[in-house]
């Protein structure tokens, strides 16, 4: 069930943010988005404490789910690069439209969704790589067999990964996709193979602290301590949600932002619960409180700090992929 919940999560991932007085809006790919007040929270409806609570307890799925924008003419190597070279399990695609995707690749019981096509009101800035600017910059896929990872790099017309061993006897490599956003494959004795232990993210920020305290306190994730990267050679703040780990690290002001090439899903038993209480806490919203017509699909989009995207999405009973 979760697996059939986050595939139906990703019908609306390439929404076009909304303003609140707008009834409906239609997506990049056709499907409808119906804003209505009814949908949230009646003010006075909730306590002090409800509001105040993180969303952690809203969570329903072991994982965090990352979907990936890019150019649309990229499309074709993308899905050779996720499905062959990294090899993440090839899932069932959704059709949006007669001519529309959104491809689906698993990682344990997550996904990273690949969605072609950009919106034009976010920034995608990957310059300097996972250094260069703020917002998501890396994923890291672990592995259990270097020479296997090679293999499938070199099968799928690619590039070998070229690995450094670290002190603790774990091996890194650095590699990007075909649009240009960095891989970072681990070699980890006893890890699971297609990266099925799970995914980590790598998110730069400006303000350590402030990004730190919305993972920790609005989003709700557990706070581990914090690590050294030996690649990268920065400090990370790990903040995990079962199978998948965000990793915080501080690049500074005044960098490049990049708010568009990746960003978070969390699937959730109440969305409109996440949005009441990101609006207490004055979390910026990047696409109202809304439904996707015709999937029972309801859907809050957050920015943090940085103006990285926080989607919650709550499946409804009625949804076409809960009854499957």
């Amino acid at each position: 069930m979760q697996l059939r919940l986050a595939s139906l999560a990703a019908i609306a991932l390439t929404s076009a943010p909304i303003a609140a007085q707008d009834s409906t809006q239609t997506t990049p790919e056709g499907a409808l988005l119906e804003v209505s007040e009814d949908l949230a929270y009646a003010e006075g409806e909730l306590t002090q404490a409800q509001l105040e609570q993180s969303t952690r307890e809203l969570f329903i799925q072991d994982s965090m789910n990352v979907f990936r924008r890019f150019p649309r003419e990229h499309t074709a190597d993308m899905v050779r690069f996720y499905t062959e070279a990294l090899a993440l399990r090839s899932l069932s695609p959704i059709q949006l439209t007669s001519t529309q995707q959104m491809i689906l690749t698993g990682v344990g019981s997550g996904q990273v969704k690949l969605s072609a096509g950009q919106q034009g009101n976010r920034s995608y800035d990957l310059s300097g790589g996972a250094l260069g600017g703020t917002g998501i910059r890396f994923l890291t896929l672990s592995y259990p067999d270097s020479v296997r990872v090679v293999e499938r790099f070199e099968t799928a017309g690619l590039a070998a990964p070229e690995f450094t061993r670290a002190d603790d006897g774990s091996c890194w490599a650095m590699v990007t996709d075909p649009a240009g956003f960095p891989i970072q494959i681990v070699i980890r004795e006893g890890a699971a193979d297609n990266s099925d232990d799970g995914i980590g993210v790598g998110i730069a920020v400006s303000d350590l602290a402030e990004s730190r305290a919305f993972y920790r306190d609005f989003v709700g994730l557990s706070e581990l301590e914090p690590v050294e990267d030996p690649v990268l050679g920065v400090t990370k703040y790990p903040y995990r949600h079962a199978e998948t780990t965000l990793y915080l690290y501080e690049v500074g002001e005044g960098k490049p932002a990049d708010t568009g090439s990746a960003g978070i899903q969390y699937v959730v038993s109440d969305a409109a619960m996440a949005n009441a209480r990101a609006a207490h806490r004055q979390v910026p919203v990047q696409t109202p409180l809304n439904r996707l017509r015709g999937f029972d699909l309801t859907t809050v989009w957050l920015d943090d700090p940085d103006g990285v995207t926080n989607y919650f999405a709550q499946v409804g009973p009625n949804s076409r992929t809960a009854q499957d």
